[in-house]
């Protein structure tokens, strides 16, 4: 399948996700990713504040701040350019694409980032992702030597080839429903 069809039937099906179905993900993700050694030895992880039809990362983030890690989340430029600056919830605003970004311009150095939590919409066998064709998290993974990992839903799982610039999530935890 090309990626613009993968892209509208991930969407689709996302959308189509009970407010249960979506808590327990969400809740699973959370207590997943966080017995994992790559997050357990983190002292900064960065992650995503999620749209209405992906994983809550609410979850994670006061997870994360409740066990003394600093929590980062990504700011986008024009051209294709993102940074990740620490998560403040009283620093937020909503940018064009609908999602929720921070004000601040106070760039971490992605050397300080131990573990980058990575969202998208579909995952082939290899850990590469499509995401909403933005190129954003491709760019700034290409330089990135930390652990990276995204946790998904059972049908998120699709097979596809990655094109020369994708970049290869380390490892994807798969949740099937009733896990």
């Amino acid at each position: 399948m090309e990626k613009p069809r993968i892209r509208k039937e991930m969407l689709h099906r996302l959308k189509g996700l009970s407010a249960q179905d979506r808590q327990e993900w969400s809740e699973w993700a959370c207590k997943t990713l966080c017995h994992q050694a790559a997050y357990r030895e983190s002292r900064t992880i960065a992650t995503f504040l999620s749209m209405s039809h992906e994983i809550d990362t609410s979850y994670l983030i006061e997870q994360a701040q409740a066990d003394g890690k600093q929590v980062l989340i990504p700011k986008t430029y024009s051209g294709g350019r993102m940074v990740f600056v620490p998560y403040d919830a009283n620093d937020l605003l909503l940018s064009p694409f609908g999602v929720w970004e921070p004000q601040s311009d106070r760039a971490v150095a992605s050397s300080e980032i131990d573990l980058i939590h990575v969202p998208g919409l579909a995952w082939n066998r290899a850990g590469y992702r499509i995401g909403y064709g933005g190129g954003f998290y491709d760019r700034y993974l290409k330089d990135y030597r930390g652990m990276t990992v995204s946790t998904i839903y059972g049908f998120q799982h699709c097979e596809f080839s990655e094109e020369a610039f994708d970049q290869a999530v380390r490892e994807v935890l798969c949740y099937e429903q009733g896990d």
